[in-house]
């Protein structure tokens, strides 16, 4: 029951800083239409102008690409450069290509590598800044700026400045920054932790003097744990910078799955299905787990039924980006008793869908068996994978399914905590045959997170690492006409609301978030958290 949680932002804040009296011509606000940025003005990061058709930030913020992907063509970017305000004045220039150094899926570690150019599609008029010729050593003055919060309550828009802030600090020894990576970090911000960036100010500069004029040494990767700031080193990557810019040594674009028809649900992921009795007219149905609900869980042995909904639903074109956003009005069934499974209706019908080229899949009939071969079908990606085994009982934390798809090891089949709720696809594409739920993380025994096997005998297996979904098959026999749930259908087999549901847990399981540098909603990875390690969204 793999749902991903997302880090709540830190209350750092610009500390020390104040606002700037003048605008810098390379400062720039970054500002990607999808995932958008939970602010009004749209700012996710900053970035530098190094060139009329280059901009300087962190890897972590070009990240915001639906697939992870290191190289390739970006929907709806666009950067506001050289005003002090990120919803007026300056130039503003959509982005038509990213280039990160590094992500979380390079062997040769992330950290001190957070950097990446974006390339616009037409050339604006700021002057550049130049890069530092050197590495700073410890004590060196340096100028930080960026449009972070200055206070840690994401619903308050007076956190979310749109006039530009700066500080005067300095670069401290690498040791006082205890989670800096071992080489390619800058440790920044007063020795008390007092004056560092804030959450969203990644990809924002560390800037020096150099032949009477600003030089960057730095874009802001993370926060430390004395309440410093982790700067990635950019004068080591000089040469790969220079490169690409010159247009002499440009990596190409990145081979993209097809990811159509995903649904990232923020914790979960879902996809729209259609049943044997689904009409045009119909409004569509959505497919997820039942630990993926917004708000109360359903409670072991019951299930919710009927219940009012708001949730919004993107729909997946194949690169990731959204085909359409559709909302969720209505919780149709959910239960993690017997399965681990949730329906939501939508507020569009399947002919409204397919008028605008929305992938909707056929829900099979047919149960998983052992052997099977099956596709993953997560928003970020495909995974393929093998039915090993159908296990009779699968526990977790006080909750038992039935019936269960074990996949099989290695092959790249191995899915991680936000993968919940992906389909398991047939091999023509567009058949779900089961739902991806959950993996043992730890190897104990039955709690959360960490389902164990019961054979027909009561026999108990946990092994770490094993993976599973769920059987989806007898689905349709529950449903009608209209996407209606009708339990008392003959052949219906799912189990009904009992009174103890009404005294669910809340919420959706604590699970942690997915591995990597993908950006969470401030636009910032957490540190030191997952292999590959991650970095929270605070400073930066």
């Amino acid at each position: 029951m793999t749902a991903a949680l997302m880090a709540a932002p830190s209350a750092q804040a610009v500390v020390g800083g104040t606002e700037s009296t003048r605008a810098y011509s390379f400062m720039g606000s970054f500002q990607p239409a999808y995932p958008a940025p939970p602010r009004p003005d749209g700012h996710g990061c900053g970035v530098m102008v190094l060139a009329p058709q280059w901009v300087l930030t962190a890897s972590h913020c070009a990240g915001r690409n639906p697939t992870n992907a290191k190289v390739g063509v970006p929907r709806g970017w666009k950067v506001r450069v050289g005003s002090l305000d990120t919803t007026t004045g300056g130039e503003v220039a959509e982005v038509d290509h990213y280039y990160r150094l590094a992500t979380s899926r390079d062997e040769g570690g992330f950290w001190g590598r957070d950097t990446a150019l974006m390339h616009l599609r037409s050339p604006v008029r700021a002057k550049p800044v130049p890069i530092a010729s050197a590495t700073p050593p410890a004590g060196t003055p340096v100028r930080i700026m960026g449009w972070g919060m200055t206070c840690d309550d994401s619903d308050n828009t007076a956190c979310f400045p749109t006039r530009l802030r700066e500080a005067d600090t300095v670069v401290q020894p690498i040791s006082a920054c205890p989670s800096a990576a071992p080489v390619g970090e800058l440790c920044v911000g007063s020795a008390d932790g007092r004056v560092a960036a804030s959450n969203m100010d990644s990809g924002g500069p560390a800037l020096v003097r150099q032949g009477g004029r600003w030089a960057v040494v730095g874009v802001v990767s993370g926060p430390d744990e004395s309440g410093k700031t982790l700067y990635t080193d950019v004068t080591r990557h000089t040469d790969w910078i220079n490169g690409i810019i010159a247009g002499t040594d440009v990596p190409p674009d990145d081979q993209i799955p097809n990811v159509e028809g995903a649904t990232d649900l923020g914790n979960c992921v879902g996809s729209v299905i259609t049943t044997a009795v689904s009409r045009p007219q119909d409004r569509a149905l959505l497919l997820t787990n039942g630990h993926c609900v917004q708000g109360q869980l359903p409670a072991p042995g019951g299930a919710l039924v009927d219940r009012s909904a708001d949730r919004e639903v993107p729909i997946a074109d194949p690169q990731g980006y959204p085909r359409i956003i559709a909302r969720a009005d209505r919780l149709v069934y959910a239960t993690m008793t017997g399965t681990d499974i949730a329906l939501y209706r939508l507020d569009r019908t399947y002919a409204q869908l397919k008028a605008e080229r929305a992938k909707v899949f056929r829900l099979t009939s047919t149960a998983v068996r052992a052997g099977d071969p099956l596709t993953l079908a997560y928003s970020g990606g495909r995974l393929d994978c093998t039915a090993e085994a159908v296990v009779a009982h699968l526990r977790e934390g006080g909750y038992q399914q039935d019936h269960s798809i074990r996949y099989a090891t290695g092959g790249g089949c191995a899915p991680w905590h936000g993968t919940s709720g992906s389909a398991l696809l047939a091999p023509d594409g567009s058949t779900v045959v089961g739902i991806h739920n959950t993996h043992n993380e730890s190897g104990e025994q039955c709690t959360d997170n960490n389902p164990c096997e019961v054979d027909q005998g009561g026999a108990v297996t946990s092994v770490q690492g094993r993976a599973y979904g769920q059987q989806v098959h007898m689905l349709g026999a529950c449903l009608t006409t209209g996407s209606q749930l009708d339990l008392s259908r003959p052949g219906c087999t799912l189990i009904g609301p009992s009174p103890s549901t009404q005294k669910a847990r809340s919420g959706v399981l604590e699970k942690k978030g997915p591995t990597g540098d993908q950006p969470n909603s401030t636009g910032h990875p957490s540190r030191r958290t997952s292999s590959p390690p991650s970095r929270e969204v605070t400073g930066a």
